[in-house]
């Protein structure tokens, strides 16, 4: 049985739907701090099954050992963290209590139960502002934010349990710029208050929730001077996971990989795209740039292909067709 830490939250739930398609059985764990249980009851409709589930906080030892009593888990998705850049400048301290000390407290429990498989849930934020694109796993490291300093702690951390104890199988998966939401349009992204993320924030002012979008930073050296991501396709980033656990049980070290599409698109085209999708006009205005945010960052992909036979597969115009379903489906998210 696979554990998902986190996976009532946006990656989380597509996740459970690839895993319980891919014919592994799961227990979500996950205290609802940035997610929603209605997630859980919508993944529930879409795969026709219940779904195992343990309430709990990471840093908990003992809702830790809690869920590793109740089950009999062989590996471990791990997604639990927060995830805001803005809000993690902000709160630093907050993000390496969740984030750092949740994971060492993850590890500890899956040591005391035996359980020592585990797909990381990383970010592209590990490597900085890249001296040039697009990004091989081999880059140097560093972090320009507390966010992505968490994720690089806690990749270090996997590394040295490794070093100490090889029986450990170990995949950091560094995904770039999820979107996009399941194509019945039940299940996607529902930020708390004010979105960070671009997508749900042009998806709600398409919908005349928000009034207009804050473009963060019009002067970056990119074609048109907004930031240039690499957006993936959150069912794409989902079915990276399947594949890694896939192949977990071969791995002789630790295995990093990029999950990306390869492709960089400005915020500017991303709203063009989403114009398209949707038929509705959004408002944008130029803000002042964020803290710790950069011009571009764009995935190499080659090496998914070759580790996890995995690439993407959805484009641009699906990300943007699937989030306006989930979104004008749900203008409110999950609370209506």
């Amino acid at each position: 049985m696979v554990l998902v830490t986190g996976g009532a939250g946006y990656i989380g739930s597509h996740t459970c739907i690839s895993l319980i398609e891919a014919g592994y059985d799961l227990v979500v764990f996950d205290n609802f701090c940035n997610s929603s249980r209605e997630s859980l009851k919508r993944v529930e409709k879409i795969v026709g099954r219940k779904i195992n589930f343990f309430e709990g906080d990471i840093r908990s030892s003992e809702d830790l050992d809690g869920v590793f009593k109740a089950f009999e888990i062989d590996s471990v998705i791990h997604f639990a963290g927060l995830k805001a850049v803005g809000e993690s400048v902000a709160e630093p301290v907050m993000y390496y209590d969740n984030n750092v000390s949740g994971t060492v407290k993850l590890c500890e429990a899956m040591n005391k139960h035996k359980c020592k498989k585990i797909v990381f849930s990383s970010s592209a934020t590990v490597y900085g502002d890249p001296h040039t694109t697009p990004i091989k796993e081999d880059f140097p490291l560093s972090a320009t934010n507390p966010y992505g300093r968490s994720k690089l702690f806690i990749e270090e951390i996997l590394r040295d349990i490794f070093v100490s104890d090889s029986e450990w199988k170990i995949v950091l998966l560094r995904y770039f710029n999820p979107v996009g939401a399941h194509k019945s349009g039940t299940i996607g992204e529902d930020p708390n208050g004010i979105p960070n993320n671009l997508m749900p924030y042009i998806a709600q002012t398409a919908v005349g929730k928000l009034e207009c979008l804050s473009v963060f930073g019009g002067d970056y050296d990119t074609e048109d001077g907004t930031g240039v991501r690499d957006y993936i396709h959150v069912v794409d980033l989902a079915d990276g996971h399947v594949k890694a656990l896939n192949i977990i049980n071969k791995l002789e070290n630790v295995l990093t990989v990029n999950l990306g599409t390869g492709n960089g698109y400005s915020v500017l085209d991303m709203v063009k795209a989403f114009e398209k999708a949707s038929g509705k006009t959004v408002n944008y205005k130029i803000a002042p740039r964020r803290a710790g945010d950069i011009a571009k960052c764009y995935a190499d992909p080659s090496y998914a292909l070759e580790q996890l036979g995995w690439s993407a597969k959805l484009g641009v115009d699906e990300m943007c067709e699937d989030s306006w379903r989930w979104q004008s489906n749900n203008p409110e998210g999950y609370t209506a």
